[in-house]
């Protein structure tokens, strides 16, 4: 994923701070650890919501409160998009047209909005693309 810019959906982070995940584990930290370096990753308001509800109370081993906020700063330095009113009308123009759930919608709508190329994510069809987003699952075992 050299010179890519990736919006994150919320599950790839979670399993990179779930040491329960197994190999997606380790996977998901390995891809944190290239976009930390390489400055591409993107992550959505919608995404850091999700990922500190579920780190902190649905996990195995659930982060400490503290701790959870820490990583959410730590993701505040990456392109962060803003799901504001249009954002929600552009999610469900997204969701009429390829019959998504609205909260996958929202997830693609700020991966176009933000400039993304690829969207990482396994909730979603591998290789799909919509909007000149290609949607890549990093654990269906062909490197992204």
């Amino acid at each position: 994923m050299k010179g890519v810019k990736a919006f994150l959906d919320t599950n790839i982070i979670i399993y990179a701070y779930d040491t329960s995940a197994g190999d997606k584990h380790q996977k998901a930290r390995d891809l944190l650890a290239g976009l930390w370096e390489s400055g591409l990753g993107m992550v959505s308001t919608q995404v850091l919501q999700e990922f500190y509800v579920t780190v902190t109370r649905k996990i195995p081993k659930p982060l400490h409160l503290a701790t959870a906020r820490d990583i959410i700063a730590d993701f505040l330095t990456w392109d962060v998009v803003v799901n504001d009113g249009d954002a929600i009308l552009k999610a469900i123009d997204v969701q009429e047209k390829h019959g998504f759930s609205f909260w996958d919608s929202m997830v693609i709508a700020a991966a176009i909005s933000g400039g993304a190329s690829v969207l990482l994510t396994e909730d979603l069809s591998d290789g799909q693309k919509i909007g000149g987003i290609e949607i890549r699952n990093p654990f269906a075992g062909e490197e992204i």
